[in-house]
This record gives C-alpha cells, structure tokens and sequence, in this order.
C-alpha cells in the first residue's frame, strides 16, 4: 500500500481521514523524500544529456558561448546598475511627482468646470439685467432714437463681453497657482505615506498575515521534524532488536508446524479455499465485506494473522469487520493502554484502536505485501501480525504520544464478531 501512494504520489481522501495528524506527518515526509529522490533522478539525466549534446556540438563545430565581462564572468545586467540607469530612487520619485501632477491636474479641472459655470452664470444674469434696464428705458422715452439704443445696447454687451473675458484669465491664472500648490502638497503627502507605510493599517494586517504565516511554517516545520526523527527512531530501534523482516524469505523461518497448517485447513473449510476454488485475485482496494473476508481466507489465514502466536486459539485483541465507532464503544470503559485489532474496510490490512487517556487513536497497519506495518507511523516491517502487536508491547508506536499496547480488549459479543472470517 505504502509503494502504491509513493509511486503514485496521491492517497485516497478516505484513507487520509483514517490516519491521525503524526500518521499525516510521517507520511507526507516520505512522500517528500520520494519527491526529492525523482527530481535529484531528474537533475542527474538532465546533466548526462547535456553533457552528450555538448559532446555533439563539439563534433559538429556548433556551440553556445556566453557573453563575459571584463573580468572574466558571464555578462549579466540588472536593470538599474548599468551605466546610464536611473536609480530606484530617481524612478521612485519621478513616478510620485508624475502622479501628484495628475491628480492636481484633475482637481484643477473640476475647479475650472465649477469657477467657468460660475462665470458664465455671472454675466448671463448681467446681461439680462441689462436689458431689462433698456427696455425699460425705451419704454420710458419714446422719443429717443431706435438706432442710438440699439448702438447703446451693443456698446453694453462689447463691454461686459470684455469684462467677461477678463474674469476668466484671472480665474485661469488663479487656478493654474491652485495646481501647483496642490501638486506639492499631495507630492509630500505622498512622500510621506511612502516613508511611514510600515505604520499604516494596511501594512499592520500584512505584518499580522505575515507573522501567522510564519507561525504556520514554523508549526509545519516542527511536525515534519519530529515526523522525520520517528521514522529514524523506529528505523534504528528495529534494527537494534533485530526483528525487522523486508522480504517474503523472512516468513520462511516462522515456525509452523504441519499439524498447526492441518489445523488451520481444518478451521476454514470454505469452499473458497478448497483446490477446486477459483484463483484468488486480489483487487486495488477493497469494496465489499464479501470481498474483505475471501481476502482474509485466501491471505490472511494461512499468515495466522489473528492466532496466538503458539496456539491455534484466535488472538484475545482480534476482531472482525467492526467500524470506528463500535471499536471506540468497546474501549470505552478501558483504562490507558488498552486495544483491539479490526479488519479494515479501507486497505488491505487492519486497524489498530488504541485507548488513550483523553480519547482514542487509530492506526492503519498495511497487509497488502508479504509483511505487516503501520501505514505512515513504522518503517519496521513484521512476519506476523502477532509481532507487530507483541513488539509494541515493549516499544511504543510514536514518541510523541507514548502508545504502549498493555491490555488487549476482548470480545462482548456471542458468537464472535470475527465468526464469519474463519466459517
């Protein structure tokens, strides 16, 4: 199972929510440290074929050469060191002169539209006014000439029309000072908000993103640390008692006897194991308790997974297809240290249910090879299901949580809930 999820780099959502978060840990580690073995794979026939092609280009009298300095390195510019570049500091303060000109400019605008409005409504209303006055006036003198009034009248109008433009050059040249004062003003605003941004809001929520972030990884970095020193931990200690097994010659040496094989023949009389039986052929994964308990016959049984380890009476810690929730009920009322062993749904192994002092936790333990283990806690792998659990008698599971397998939680059922496994 371990060799399927590194060779694939993926894991099945539902089996990732059956591991706890050091299972997590220790997993994602050694999906880490596969990922780092492909890419150094990678990196190293990525040089080979570079050194051929270089070869090649030899051969062929075709090559690249790098351009080189002065002193002898690849010539390289940075944008602003070379010769003739402006300087951050220089763009930096042209690019705030160039927008507090604009947004003066924009302000200057809007008071213009205002003060041109303001003016024109001024002498409009002059205007009318004046004419008022004159029609009055003609009114008021009949005999005075038509031709003078109206010689009068745009006399009046070339006047105020004067007048008019004259108050607007001045409104021009009093906006245009209004600009540039205005320009100043924002560039130093401007100025100063780019010298004290650290103190603004903005910045103090980035700072606390920021400083969160680094908690994260700091966490993060914590966990793969001490996912990374159990991996080593159980590696050594394993090695030191000498119990680990890697390959299917190792189960050459467990001692069963003809008489216990009889026995065990005996025991599962299915017809799924007689000679007349179809090959067994194992699917990916397990998807029905038909399935789980062929796989168990035709694998697990003739393993003595299960059995005492010199007797043929099923373990006291053995149980059949039970969920989560019905192993976590019957260690309900154990003290710490407690647990039981469950044939698993999810892979092709089991679970460990393990009573601790504040609640319960569950590890996978991977049977799919020609050895057993823990899924993404033990690098130790074991002949037998039974020395995995009586090794963990002796040694604990992790180092952060101490897990030490001291009392085995029997069965509160009749007949067993692991009866249809050996029918």
């Amino acid at each position: 199972m371990l060799q399927q999820i590194l060779r694939d780099m993926y894991i099945d959502p539902e089996l990732l929510a059956e591991l706890n978060e050091e299972q997590k840990q220790i997993l994602f580690y050694k999906m880490r440290e596969e990922q780092l073995r492909r890419w150094r794979e990678r990196e190293e026939k990525a040089r080979m074929e570079e050194a051929v092609l270089r070869k090649t280009a030899r051969r062929n009298g075709k090559r690249v050469q790098w351009l080189r300095g002065q002193d002898g390195e690849v010539w390289v510019w940075v944008m602003g060191e070379a010769p003739g570049d402006k300087p951050y500091e220089q763009i930096s303060e042209e690019l705030i002169a160039e927008r507090a000109r604009l947004q003066a400019q924009k302000e200057a605008e809007e008071l213009w539209r205002q003060k041109e409005a303001e003016i024109t409504k001024k002498f409009r209303d002059a205007m009318a006014q004046e004419k008022a006055r004159i029609v009055a006036e003609k009114w008021k003198i009949e005999m005075e000439d038509r031709k003078a009034a109206k010689l009068e009248e745009e006399k009046i109008q070339e006047e105020l029309k004067k007048r008019e433009e004259e108050e607007r050059q001045k409104g021009e040249e009093l906006i245009r000072q209004q600009e540039e004062i205005r320009a100043k003003e924002l560039y130093l605003s401007l100025k100063q908000a780019q010298q004290h941004s650290q103190h603004s809001d903005d910045d103090q929520e980035w700072e606390e993103q920021l400083r969160r972030s680094k908690a994260a990884d700091e966490e993060r970095s914590h966990k793969a640390r001490r996912a990374r020193d159990e991996y080593r931990r159980q590696s050594l200690r394993a090695i030191q008692k000498g119990r680990v097994a890697g390959l299917s010659h190792l189960f050459q040496g467990t001692n069963l006897s003809n008489d216990q094989d009889i026995k065990l023949n005996n025991n599962s009389a299915s017809p799924l194991l007689s000679p007349a039986a179809n090959i067994w052929e194992r699917p990916a994964r397990p998807f029905s308790r038909d399935v789980i308990i062929r796989w168990f016959k035709e694998e697990q049984i003739p393993r003595r997974a299960g059995f005492e380890r010199s007797t043929n009476r099923i373990a006291q810690w053995f149980h059949g297809i039970i969920s989560r929730q019905e192993a976590e009920e019957l260690l309900m009322n154990k003290s710490e240290g407690a647990f039981l062993v469950r044939v698993s749904e999810k892979i092709w192994g089991y679970a460990l249910s393990y009573r601790q002092q504040n609640g319960f936790k569950h590890f996978l333990v991977d049977a799919s090879g020609d050895f057993y283990s823990f899924l993404g806690v033990d690098p130790n792998r074991h002949p037998t299901l039974t020395d995995l659990i009586d090794f963990h008698k002796e040694e604990i599971i992790t180092s952060s949580g101490g897990e030490l397998l001291l009392e085995p939680c029997g069965q509160q059922k009749n007949p067993p809930d692991y009866s249809p496994l050996f029918e």
